[in-house]
């Protein structure tokens, strides 16, 4: 009887180290697979755009050498962001990142890289506006950014943007044209409220974008416009030379105008003006008559 008490209990050891090692093996197993860094010498930046499957990722960051096993990979972003969606941008990863570190910076949006800031102020064109992307964002394709059918003078929204240095053309593009729809969008109401079309207040905004010298003029100077037009008058402005020659707006904005002058071109003010000029220091002079106009310049414009 004590022999086999003896042979259970050595039996009920051997099998308790037996599962003891398992168990060691799985820690051994989870520490490498998840803790175990890459050899690499350099630090890795990828760009990731938001059409991208999380299954293109992780076979990136597996031929770079970030990440040894893309199905682990994937299961942990899954689990981290409760879907396989990504934040898109640029992510730099350090050269002893482990695969969960990883992991869990990717499925949070933790880039590890600054974005930069665009500022496109209000009544900039498309080539400028390509220009200024370009000086700030090596990935930029200027001729790409103007030829592409998105790329129309007038709905691409001035305003401050974050890109980061690997963005591409097209995400660029996307983000500038879909802001203007976004911004246009709460006063849909007021333009078609108004006797003019989308395309006519926006041409119109352009103009008063480079016309307009601030708040105190912009409603006035619309007023002035709308009525020259509605008169037969040419609108003989100089942000458009071919308004000296040619009646009505021209075919198409001659600029990207802001919200501001947006709204002017809607809600326009009426007065009893048909001309106005600024002066050296920006004010605005109007005039009821020619004969005043010529006054004006004679007096502010010496």
């Amino acid at each position: 009887m004590d022999n086999l008490n003896a042979e259970l209990k050595k039996e009920k050891i051997s099998r308790s180290n037996w599962m003891l090692g398992i168990f060691l093996l799985i820690i051994v197993f989870i520490i490498y697979y998840l803790f175990g860094v890459p050899y690499r010498l350099n630090e890795v930046t990828i760009h990731v755009t938001s059409s991208e499957s999380l299954a293109k990722i992780s076979n990136e960051l597996k031929e770079k050498e970030v990440i040894r096993y893309p199905f682990i990979f994937k299961a942990l972003v899954s689990t981290f962001s409760g879907d396989k969606y990504i934040p898109s941008g640029d992510y730099l990863f350090k050269k002893n990142e482990s695969l969960l570190g990883v992991s869990w910076q990717i499925s949070r949006g933790r880039h590890g890289v600054a974005p930069i800031r665009v500022t496109l102020r209000e009544g900039i064109t498309n080539k400028e506006m390509a220009q200024l992307i370009a000086n700030k964002i090596p990935s930029f394709d200027k001729d790409l950014f103007l030829n592409d059918e998105r790329s129309k003078e007038g709905y691409l929204f001035p305003d401050t943007y974050f890109f980061f240095p690997m963005s591409t053309t097209d995400e660029i593009l996307n983000e500038i044209s879909l802001n203007f729809k976004k911004r246009i969008t709460p006063i849909n109401q007021e333009v078609k409220s108004s006797d003019k079309s989308l395309s006519d207040i926006i041409i119109m905004a352009s103009i008063l974008e480079k016309e307009a010298n601030g708040k105190d003029d912009g409603a006035i100077i619309s007023g002035i416009l709308w009525k020259r037009i509605k008169l037969g008058m040419l609108l003989q402005v100089d942000a458009a030379p071919l308004t000296y020659k040619e009646s009505g707006l021209p075919n198409s904005p001659i600029s990207n105008p802001g919200l501001l002058s947006i709204s002017y071109a809607i809600h326009l003010q009426e007065s009893p003006y048909l001309f106005y000029l600024h002066d050296s220091s920006g004010q605005v002079h109007f005039a009821k008559t020619f004969s005043e106009h010529r006054s004006n310049i004679a007096r502010y414009l010496k």
